[in-house]
């Protein structure tokens, strides 16, 4: 079964936040500038120091981050239940289930990492799903 995790929006300071959840939690940081990524060639220069993704991994949880904001940044829409899932299949059918009477953001997509697509459910949550896959 998928694993949820939440998923945090910042406009800009995500590398800031994510330092400060780990000197307040503990854990493994780990930051994926935009820059040190296969899209850097596809983002104006001055985002390559933003965070595509980060995780802080504290025991058994983990906290998500990003500073990619695809509409206007405010409160509602900074946070989104993250699920990683474990196949094609279980993607597919989650992502159908959860979008029935509410609204696709962004159909899932391949990405360098595997697949991700957005989603607002029928009543107003906003989720991320994603499946990693390894390199070809």
């Amino acid at each position: 079964m998928a694993s949820l995790n939440p998923y945090l929006t910042f406009s800009g300071n995500c590398r800031e936040a994510m330092n400060f959840y780990k000197e307040c939690l503990g854990g493994e940081l780990e930051l994926m500038p935009v820059g040190e990524t296969p899209v850097a060639s596809q983002m104006p220069p001055h985002m390559k120091d933003a965070i595509l993704h980060s995780v802080l991994k504290v025991g058994d949880f983990e906290i998500m981050a990003t500073d990619m904001t695809p509409e206007a940044l405010v409160q509602g829409n900074d946070m989104h239940l993250c699920l990683i899932c474990k196949s094609d299949v279980e993607i597919n059918s989650l992502f159908a289930k959860l979008s029935a009477g509410g609204k696709v953001k962004q159909p899932l997509s391949p990405m360098f990492f595997g697949l991700i697509g957005t989603l607002v459910d029928k009543f107003g949550k906003s989720w991320i799903l994603e499946l990693n896959k390894p390199a070809a």
